[in-house]
């Protein structure tokens, strides 16, 4: 690798708080996805879900349209493979197994198991090249795994909503697996497609989601017995299309930009912030303070998020070091 490339890689260091800027917004709207199912209580996950995505969509197709054409000669055939698998990973087949483990094994085994996504995705991230190592990211991790913990065991309070606890077990690790598989694939997606802005990849995406949440829609119209009036067909509406503005179009293009500012090591822990700002509508929506384990679960989140800000800070100024010895040397 030359001096050049070296300078490259550096200099995106000096992007990290900005990138952690994206990721904090990015958590702030994502965590409003967690009101949905409340505004729209009548309607089942399945359907909430196929109607924030056939509205993220609808948006993305009327958005992306006058581009269209230009857009068409920049993207190859692994693009669009990869724009279907990270829509089905990350959106579609992921809400619904998040679903089916909360009905079946209840919310503190799924907040269990998807709690340590941040975990994953920083372990993936540690292996490529000149990334921080795995025993530096560790004291971060174990504070994210100890939040994750906090947030479970508080969990453990409300009743679950099913007996079945393997099968929710195994749903919710394939949750997890999913979406960690969305976001390295999606990370490493935009370091390489440098001819896409971050807002096209996200729309393009919307797409892809959009048709297969019509591919659902039949699925999830039979996924419930109930009719339902006028009023509540409207509410749903209005949800669907706000969750798809907020969480999905903004949310998902503030997550993109961060991708492209931070490394993937760092792409993990950013997640919190989603957990983050959850608990805290949570807590707005129920009208009441955070329990002594949610407090501390807080806590932990932050300490996790500083921490690995700090590891990757101190990482980027030893690599500075290194290069300017180097170009000192004429090397």
């Amino acid at each position: 690798m030359t001096i050049m490339e070296n300078n490259k890689r550096v200099d995106t260091a000096h992007t990290i708080p900005l990138g952690v800027l994206y990721g904090a917004g990015a958590g702030a709207l994502w965590g409003l996805v967690f009101l949905a199912p409340e505004l729209a209580r009548p309607f089942t996950p399945l359907q909430v879900a196929v109607g924030r995505y056939l509205a993220y969509g609808v948006l993305s197709a009327l958005m992306i349209a006058p581009r269209w054409k230009s857009l068409m000669h920049s993207l190859r055939k692994k693009d669009w493979e990869a724009l279907f698998w990270l829509s089905l990973c990350g959106n579609v087949f992921y809400y619904v197994m998040l679903s089916m483990a909360v009905q079946k094994g209840g919310i503190a085994l799924a907040s269990l198991v998807v709690g340590f996504l941040p975990i994953t995705v920083t372990i993936i991230g540690s292996r490529d090249k000149g990334a921080v190592s795995f025993g530096a990211l560790l004291p971060s991790l174990l504070f994210c795994a100890a939040g994750a913990l906090c947030v479970a065991w508080q969990a453990l309070a409300a009743p679950a909503a099913g007996g079945h606890a393997v099968s929710g077990f195994f749903c919710a690790v394939v949750a997890l697996v999913l979406w960690t598989a969305y976001a390295v694939g999606n990370s490493r997606c935009l370091v390489r497609l440098h001819v896409l802005s971050v807002h096209d990849w996200n729309l393009l995406i919307g797409i892809v989601t959009g048709a297969q949440a019509l591919l659902l829609s039949p699925v999830a119209i039979l996924s419930s017995p109930y009719t339902y009036s006028t009023g509540q067909l409207g509410r749903f509406a209005a949800v669907s299309c706000a969750v798809a503005v907020i969480a999905s179009i903004f949310g998902n293009a503030l997550w993109n930009r961060m991708s492209r500012l931070v490394p993937l090591t760092m792409t993990g822990q950013m997640i919190l912030f989603e957990t983050f700002f959850a608990l805290i509508y949570g807590f707005l929506w129920e009208h009441r303070w955070p329990r002594l384990l949610e407090g501390v679960a807080f806590v932990c989140i932050t300490l996790s998020v500083l921490t690995c800000v700090s590891v990757h800070q101190k990482h980027a100024a030893r690599r500075r070091g290194a290069i300017s010895g180097l170009m000192e040397n004429g090397v």
